[in-house]
C-alpha cells in the first residue's frame, strides 16, 4: 500500500446512508439498509439529525447554508458600525448609545480607502451606494465636531 492510501483508511469509516441511489435515483434495496445497519456505526449527533431531517422536509429551506457576503452588504456593516460610533444606533439592544468619534473617524478612512482602491472596479450602484454611504457619514461626523463633541 502506498503511504496516502494508509493514511486515508484509518480513523474513521463512511459509510452511505442515502435512501437513493447516487447514479440512478432510485430507492436503494432493503438489503443495502439491513447490512448497512448491520455494521457498527458511531451515533450522528443529535444537530446533524435535525438539519437532515429538516433539509429533507424543506428542501429550499436554508439551514446550514452560509449567507452570501456582497461587496454592498459589506460596505453596509462598515457604514452600520461607523453609525454605532457616530451615537446613531446603540451598541447593543437596551444599551444606551455611545459617541466615539476617533472610531468613527478611523471607520470613515476605511470606506474611503475602499473607494480609492475599487475605483473604475465596482459597478454604477455599487460606486454610487459607497459614494452616498461616505457622504452621509461624512456630514454626520462633522456635526458632531461643530456641536463640540470630544474625539
Amino acid at each position: 500500500m502506498s503511504e496516502e492510501e494508509q493514511g486515508q483508511g484509518q480513523g474513521f469509516r463512511v459509510t452511505d446512508r442515502r435512501r437513493f441511489s447516487p447514479e440512478s435515483g432510485e430507492p436503494r434495496s432493503t438489503q443495502t439498509e439491513e447490512s448497512a445497519a448491520d455494521t457498527q456505526q458511531e451515533p450522528v449527533p443529535p444537530q446533524a439529525e435535525t438539519r437532515e431531517t429538516s433539509a429533507q422536509g424543506r428542501p429550499h429551506e436554508a439551514t446550514s447554508d452560509p449567507i452570501e457576503i456582497t461587496f454592498s452588504s459589506f460596505i453596509l456593516g462598515l457604514s452600520t458600525q461607523a453609525l454605532i460610533s457616530l451615537g446613531e444606533i446603540p451598541a447593543a439592544p437596551g444599551q444606551a448609545t455611545q459617541i466615539d468619534l476617533t472610531a468613527a473617524r478611523q471607520m470613515i478612512d476605511v470606506l474611503a480607502m475602499l473607494q480609492q482602491k475599487t475605483f473604475g472596479n465596482l459597478d454604477a450602484g455599487e460606486e454610487q451606494m459607497l459614494e452616498n454611504v461616505l457622504y452621509d457619514l461624512r456630514m454626520r461626523y462633522v456635526k458632531l465636531k461643530r456641536e463640540g463633541r470630544p474625539a
